[in-house]
C-alpha cells in the first residue's frame, strides 16, 4: 500500500482538509463541514454549516460558538462515513471532549492529533493512542527542555498555597485559562476544598458544561457576587481561592482583595523562576499538553511511518528523522510540497 496522493489529509489556507470527506479539521474560517478537535477558539470558529465533535465536548462547543450553531457529537470510537473516508474521534487528554481525528480510506490511516496530552487529569478523558500510518502531531512543547513531573500532586499543592495564603490572612489569585486549565484546577483541587472557590465570570457556564458531563469539581462561587457582598460592608476578602483567566490581571475589582498573592498555571511555568518576568509571585507547572517524552511516547506508539508536525516542529522533526522515522513540517501537507516527497509502502499490521 502507497501513500495517497495528494495527502489524505491536506494543509490549506483554510486549514487541515480531506477533500475524500468533503471536512475540515479545525478549520480557520466558516466551512461547510467542520470537525472540530476541542472548543478551545484556535480550534473551534464561527460560521460553519455543521459541526462534528466528541459527544461529551458539545456543550463546551456551544457555549463557545452559540447554542444555535447545529452541532453532531459522536461517540470516542464511533465510525462515521464521511464522503469516501470512514472517519473515528479518539480521546485526546487535552480538555473535556477533546478528540483525535482517524481517518481511513482503503486501508490507509491518518490520524490528525489536535492538541493532547499523556498526564492524568481529573477534568477529562484520558488520552488513547490509535495506531496509523500518518500521524499528524501538535509539537507546543516539542524541545527536550520541557518535562512534566508524572508524579506531580497538583491539587494537594495548590490547597497548600492556599492554606498558607489563608493563615496570613491573605488570598491566592490563581490565573489560568477559563476552558481547561479552570477547569482541571477545580477538578485538582476537589478533594481538598473545604470552601467555594471563586471563579470569574468567563469560567461560570462553562464550569457547569464539566458537570453537566459528571466530572466532580470543587465547590464554586462567582467572584463578582463575592465582591458585592464585601462592597456592602466595606470588608475585604480574606482567605479565598480566586481562579480567574489571565487577561482580566489589571482590572480594577483586584482592589477589593485586600492582601492577595499571584500564580500562573501553565507548562510555560517549567523553568521560570521569575514568573513570567516578575508578574507573578508563583507558578504551578500545569500544562494540558504533552511535554517532549509525551510526544516521544505517543509517535512510538501509534507506529507511524510518517509524522507531520505542527507548532514547535524543528527539534522533534530533527529527532525524529534520527530515529528513522519519515519525519516533516506541517507545510509538507501542501499538495504541491507533499508531491515532492518520496513514496512509502506501508502496513499497518
Amino acid at each position: 500500500m502507497s501513500f495517497a496522493s495528494p495527502p489524505l489529509i491536506a494543509l490549506t489556507d483554510k486549514g487541515l482538509f480531506c477533500a475524500e470527506g468533503g471536512f475540515y479539521i479545525d478549520p480557520k474560517c466558516a466551512v461547510d463541514v467542520a470537525v472540530v478537535t476541542h472548543a478551545h477558539s484556535d480550534h473551534a470558529r464561527r460560521g460553519s454549516r455543521q459541526y462534528i465533535c466528541a459527544s461529551s465536548g458539545v456543550g463546551l462547543l456551544r457555549s463557545r460558538l452559540g447554542h444555535k450553531i447545529e452541532a453532531r457529537g459522536i461517540a470516542f470510537g464511533e465510525v462515521i462515513q464521511l464522503g469516501s473516508v470512514k472517519v473515528s474521534l479518539h480521546p485526546a487528554g487535552h480538555i473535556l471532549g477533546s478528540a483525535q481525528v482517524r481517518v481511513e480510506k482503503d486501508g490507509e490511516v491518518w490520524v490528525a492529533s489536535g492538541d493532547y496530552k499523556r498526564d492524568p487529569d481529573p477534568s477529562c478523558e484520558p488520552f488513547e493512542s490509535v495506531a496509523c500510518d500518518t500521524f499528524i502531531t501538535e509539537a507546543t512543547f516539542g524541545t527536550p527542555k520541557f518535562s512534566w513531573d508524572r508524579n506531580a500532586t497538583h491539587g494537594q499543592d495548590l490547597a497548600n498555597w492556599w492554606e498558607e495564603a489563608a493563615l496570613a490572612g491573605k488570598n491566592c489569585v490563581l490565573f489560568g485559562y477559563s476552558l481547561g486549565k479552570a477547569q482541571r484546577v477545580l477538578a485538582e483541587l476537589a478533594p481538598h476544598a473545604k470552601r467555594p472557590v471563586l471563579i470569574y465570570e468567563t469560567i461560570v457556564e462553562l464550569t457547569e458544561c464539566y458537570r453537566s458531563e459528571g466530572r466532580n469539581l470543587a465547590p464554586t462561587r462567582e467572584l463578582r457576587s463575592a465582591i458585592a457582598e464585601v462592597e456592602k460592608t466595606g470588608e475585604a476578602l480574606c482567605g479565598e481561592f480566586i481562579l480567574a483567566p489571565p487577561s482580566i490581571k489589571d482590572e480594577s475589582w483586584a482592589s477589593a482583595l485586600g492582601a492577595f498573592e499571584t500564580a500562573f498555571a501553565s507548562g510555560w511555568m517549567h523553568g521560570r523562576s521569575h514568573f513570567f518576568g516578575g508578574r507573578y509571585d508563583r507558578g504551578f507547572v500545569l500544562s494540558d499538553h504533552a511535554d517532549w517524552a509525551g510526544l516521544n511516547e505517543t509517535i512510538a506508539e501509534c507506529g507511524a511511518k510518517r509524522v507531520f508536525v505542527q507548532h514547535r516542529n524543528g527539534s522533534l522533526v530533527r529527532h525524529l528523522r534520527g530515529r528513522g522515522i519519515e519525519a516533516h513540517p506541517e507545510e509538507m501537507l501542501i499538495v504541491e510540497n507533499f508531491a515532492r516527497l518520496p513514496g512509502m509502502n506501508l502496513r499497518l499490521f
